[in-house]
This record gives structure tokens, sequence and C-alpha cells, in this order.
């Protein structure tokens, strides 16, 4: 005897594009995001039965995304990601929960001749502003919030010594190293009652993003690291103080190694230790940090 033991649906990869027009002041703004739809609910027959009369099409999904995006403001994608997940719960009453991942591509202003062009950007980078939100019937709706793809380096100001060493162990002990990663950072806010009370925080959550990406650059270049792991703990509690309404920070910190390359060869070239300045960038194996941090 078998059963469905889970199920979900939905659509992936819509890739949605806003501008908004400024006619007074002659200015326009855009947001690029791809969106994610995943639908829970009471779906099985049309897994065990082929009961299609239960299943909200993903073209139907796509479609949605589109005119709420016309209807509706798409920044912040917190707001956004939470008006598209209580659209399919409030709409359909066998489906009782939605999840909503967005990602928000950036677009940055032009500076021409020396101030901000009106309707011209550039991509400044690869890292992206994340949300996933998830409605649920009786229950409200979650919010989680994150920078991914941030790639950060540091030259000097990382150590790393005093771990475990045995019979496997060939790191050595270092006191000065370079530091690198791609952060991955995201915060769990408290649960929101319903989508008022989302429209409510919307002051908050640009301002949070705003503090954890300071806070994650600023503690990364100034912090003496004695860890990966140390670092990251001391971004999340800060992340924490700075946000109230968020329950829990992780992180993610995949180490992008530098290593010393030995030039003794060459006539004697020193280039280890207090002498190296050539290295050899690395891609794998790579170390990979991740925590969690609540309240």
């Amino acid at each position: 005897m078998v059963k469905l033991s889970a199920a979900r649906y939905g659509k992936d990869n819509i890739r949605v594009y806003k501008v908004h027009r400024n006619n007074e002041a002659g200015t326009q703004d855009v947001v690029e995001m791809t969106v994610g739809v995943l639908l829970l609910g009471d779906i099985e027959t049309s897994y065990t039965e082929a009961d299609n009369s239960v299943v909200v099409a993903t073209d139907t999904m796509k479609n949605t995304v589109y005119v709420l995006a016309k209807q509706h403001p798409v920044s912040p994608p917190e707001l956004f990601g939470s008006i598209v997940a209580s659209h399919f719960v409030d709409t359909y009453k066998h489906i009782h929960s939605a999840q909503v991942k967005i990602i928000v591509h950036k677009w940055t202003r032009m500076t021409v001749d020396g101030k901000p062009h009106p309707h011209s950007f550039f991509r400044d980078g690869a890292d992206t502003r994340n949300v996933e939100a998830v409605a649920t019937e009786g229950k409200g709706v979650d919010v989680r919030s994150a920078i991914a793809g941030l790639l950060v380096l540091k030259s000097t100001g990382s150590a790393f010594h005093g771990f475990i060493r045995d019979e496997y162990a060939t790191l050595p002990e270092v006191s000065d190293r370079i530091l690198s990663t791609s952060v991955d950072c995201g915060w769990a806010w408290e649960t929101f009652p319903n989508l008022k009370d989302v429209e409510d925080a919307v002051p908050k959550f640009d301002d949070a993003w705003n503090s954890a990406r300071q806070i994650t650059v600023e503690t990364f270049a100034k912090d003496n690291s004695a860890s990966v792991q140390n670092t990251m703990y001391k971004m999340c509690e800060q992340i924490l103080s700075a946000v109230p309404m968020v329950k829990a920070v992780d992180y993610s910190l995949p180490n992008k190694h530098y290593f010393e390359i030995d030039l003794s060869w060459h006539k004697g070239l020193k280039n280890t230790g207090k002498d190296a300045e050539v290295y050899a960038p690395q891609s794998d194996p790579n170390g990979l940090i991740q925590c969690t941090v609540s309240r």
C-alpha cells in the first residue's frame, strides 16, 4: 500500500520587468525580477486520480503574477511576494498555502554629466535581493528577506589557527590570510497575521535590507577575523539588534581560496609567507560555513 505523502507544484522562472514613470519629474524607475510560485492544498487527486479539476494551471500562475504586478507595487519585494502568495490562498479555497520566491536583479541609475540620468541604468554587480513569502491559511504570512551572491574579499585581517590537528590534518595554521566569500545572508521576520500587517511594515523592509548589507560589509572589513564562524556570528548579532521585528538571521559563506605560489624554483624568487604577492585563485574544493542565530 502506498500513499502520496507530499505534493506541491507551481510556475518557476517568471521574468518580470516593471517601469514606473514619474511624468512630473521626468524620471523613470525600473524593477526586474524573477518570480517562482508553488501551491499546496487539496490537490492529491490530480496525482492519484488524474483529476485536473483541482489544478490551477501553472500558466494561470504566470498570468496572475503579471496582472498583480500591473495592479500593485512591486517594491519592496517583501510586499509584492506577500500580495501574490495571499492572492492564491484567498482566491482558491482548496489551496491552503502558497510560496512565492522573488529574485530582484540590479539596475542602478547611471550618472551622466555629473547628475543622475532620468532613464538609463547599469548592472553594478551580480548580487541580488531575494525574498520568500509564504501565505498559509489560518496562520498568516511568513517572510524571509535575503542578500545573495555578494562577492567580498579582503587581502589581510584574517587568521585561522588553533583548530584540531591529527593524523589527517595538513592545513598549516596562519595568522594572516586572504579572506573572500560569496555572501548569502537571510533574515526571517516575525509572522505577519495578514496582508495588512505586511503593508504596515513596508518602510521597515528597505531599512532592514540596507542595514543587513551595511553590517555585513562593514563587519567583514573591520573584524580582525579569527574564523569565518566567529565573524558571521557577529554579523547575525548586529542584524538582530538593528531590526527588532526579525526573529532569526542566517548566513552561508563559502570560502574563496587564494593559495600562495612557491616561486623559489626560479632563481630563488621569494613569494611565500611575508613575501607572498602572487596567488592562485582556487575554485574547488572549498569550505562552506553556515549558521542561524535566533532570539
